[in-house]
């Protein structure tokens, strides 16, 4: 008996109305955004982001971010400063998550906080994302539309071998453009850094690069992002058995960016991860790639991919 597959649509009309009814009707279903493939639900309905949790086997500790439309939907939901207020003006809708205090009343399902008093929150910029926020008429509860703890979806095709039948409905919309997951910030402390760089940020006020005593934003788990085949950073050249990811001068069998640019990287990042993966060798080498500007988040990545943290 063969494994049921999910359905994979291509993004248009019907498939945003699809994936909306679905939403409607307490399901989840994995949808693009500028940063990665995301699993998404109805982020009110506490069964509806239990399915989520099931899904992805993901540990109920870890909160989630929930997506709105606009800065209206989202102090609706969270209360904001006027630090917070400058940085959604600069940066919203785009891969930046605030972590703010959950305004009394929200409506969020404890679930989506992990039961904390704070809520993750943005305002995605991806067409389809927003499609379907629209059409669905509910902040959604979306972590990366993979199994927990491993590689993060760039394509629909990611998120297919990695849930399998766990998902029953792909938006499809081809390759992810930022490739990493959104910057997070609480306050003024960086809790994840991501697309939105820290001398983006610094920009509009002065931040600092953090982690909080315990996990009170996604994607702060020590072990995160995780291939099933052991990885090894700082590669120069690969020892027997290993898949090598180059960059720059470091050529592999695969390379993040043959031209050293680490935006080129970071989209190609979760990509290449998956490759060595699904290769015919036994671990995985990555070569360094320098730690500036997004480089930041990529190697925030390939620490955790490691087990380095």
């Amino acid at each position: 008996m063969y494994a049921q597959l999910p359905v994979i649509r291509r993004y248009g009309e019907a498939a945003v109305a699809a994936a909306a009814a679905a939403i409607r009707g307490g399901g989840i279903v994995a949808l693009p955004s500028e940063t990665v493939y995301g699993l998404a639900a109805d982020a009110r309905d506490s069964d509806a982001v239990a399915r989520i949790y099931a899904a992805k086997g993901r540990p109920s500790f870890n909160p989630l971010i929930v997506h709105v439309p606009d800065l209206a939907a989202a102090a609706a939901i969270a209360v904001f400063d006027e630090d917070a207020r400058a940085l959604a003006a600069r940066f919203w809708p785009g891969p930046l998550t605030l972590v703010l205090p959950l305004r009394e009343g929200a409506g969020i399902a404890s679930l989506v906080t992990a039961g904390l008093e704070t809520v993750a929150i943005r305002v995605p910029a991806h067409r389809a994302f927003r499609a379907v926020l629209a059409a669905c008429g509910a902040p959604l509860a979306a972590p990366s539309a993979n199994a927990s703890n491993g590689i993060s979806p760039t394509r629909a095709g990611h998120v297919a071998a990695s849930l399998g039948e766990r998902v029953p409905l792909i938006l499809d919309d081809g390759a992810t453009a930022a490739g990493v997951e959104s910057t997070i910030l609480a306050g003024r402390t960086i809790l994840r850094p991501g697309p939105v760089t820290a001398e983006m940020l610094a920009q509009v006020l002065p931040v600092m690069p953090g982690r909080t005593a315990h996990v009170s934003a996604p994607g702060q788990l020590a072990v995160h992002y995780a291939p099933s085949k052991p990885v090894r950073l700082g590669a120069t050249s690969a020892c027997e058995g290993e898949w090598l990811i180059g960059f720059g001068d470091v050529a592999g069998d695969d390379t993040l960016s043959a031209s050293g640019d680490v935006v080129e990287a970071a989209a190609r990042l979760f990509d290449a991860l998956h490759r060595g993966d699904a290769s015919d060798r036994t671990a995985i080498a990555v070569a360094a790639v320098p730690a500036v500007g997004v480089g930041v988040a990529i190697n925030d990545r390939l620490r955790r991919a490691a087990g380095a943290e």
